[in-house]
């Protein structure tokens, strides 16, 4: 009977168009989250920027800049840096309310934890939304600075994982204990973004340098380099000693291992030079959130290689 139905048929095209659009869904969905991944690293990049800059208030309003959307008669560096910050910040929220949005209008057609982890980010946004203005009307207080990275960051990580979560993946089963190790040095690392941010917010490393205050808080975060670079060099050792580990597994190694040495460098430098260089100082705060990112990366992707081998086991 089905061979005298028409091929350009409604019954048989109903098909082939059903699997499209479940196909289609959750690619386009893992687009816009890498493109928010993206902006959100730029972002954090801007916002350091600011920072080192002493840009943070050079709008002394909030959520407007002297009352206006567009300050053109105050427009210089420092409130283009913050205007611009505020701005693209404000994007990102738009992209991410859309991001939930898409994710629970096509719930059917994409992995069931998606919808939740998307208005988790959302969340997330707000927090940042909301430390962003305390961060004005406050006068930069430094915990709220720190904070303010910290729920950033945590933004960015959330997408990666998203992300990576759709993204096809061919697993090999030789993960092992990798997962742990990689979960181990991204938490580590993180932490020390965070000291790095108290440093930066309180100026801890000027006032150490010039007129040694606040130079236990600088040491910590320089002591704090200590366990997240034993963890990541452990984390390299092991994964070399792995074999046959995924391809994408041993390219991220590379990209880590490259990132940790830039950062140690920069670290120095910027130290050595007495943080009188800005866009060194602003390159060593975006190389750490990318390190961040990456083991983040490395991690989730060998979670799901192991994952795979114990489903592999259960079946």
């Amino acid at each position: 009977m089905s061979a005298n139905i028409p091929f350009d048929s409604p019954s048989r095209r109903q098909r082939p168009l059903d699997v499209d659009k479940r196909l289609a869904a959750p690619i386009r969905i893992r687009r816009l989250i890498w493109k928010l991944a993206i902006a959100t690293l730029a972002l954090m990049a801007v916002g350091s920027a600011t920072r080192v800059m002493n840009a943070g208030l050079a709008c002394p309003d909030w959520p407007l800049c002297y009352g206006q959307i567009v300050p053109s008669q105050q427009m210089n560096l420092q409130v283009f840096l913050e205007w611009f910050h505020r701005m693209d910040a404000s994007l990102i929220g738009l992209m991410s309310i859309w991001l939930a949005g898409q994710a629970w209008w096509c719930r059917r057609d994409v992995p069931a934890w998606l919808p939740g982890a998307t208005l988790g980010a959302v969340c997330l946004i707000v927090v940042q939304g909301a430390l962003g203005g305390l961060t004005v009307t406050e006068l930069l207080r430094f915990d709220i600075v720190t904070a303010h990275l910290g729920t950033a960051l945590a933004f960015l990580l959330t997408l990666l994982v998203m992300g990576l979560g759709l993204t096809p993946y061919q697993a090999l089963g030789t993960a092992g204990k990798l997962p742990m190790m990689g979960a181990i040095a991204t938490g580590l690392v993180y932490l020390q973004c965070l000291l790095g941010a108290l440093v930066g917010s309180r100026w801890a490393a000027h006032q150490c340098l010039g007129g040694a205050q606040l130079c236990q808080v600088m040491d910590s975060h320089l002591i704090g380099v200590v366990p997240p670079t034993i963890a990541i060099l452990a984390l390299l050792l092991m994964a070399w000693r792995t074999p046959a580990l995924h391809p994408w597994l041993r390219r991220l190694t590379l990209l880590i291992g490259t990132l940790l040495s830039v950062q140690i460098v920069l670290g120095i430098a910027t130290l050595q030079l007495h943080l009188q260089v800005e866009p060194l100082t602003v390159t060593h705060h975006t190389i750490g959130a990318t390190l961040t990112a990456a083991l983040t990366a490395f991690t989730v992707l060998a979670w799901r290689d192991r994952k795979a081998t114990g489903d592999a086991a259960i079946n």
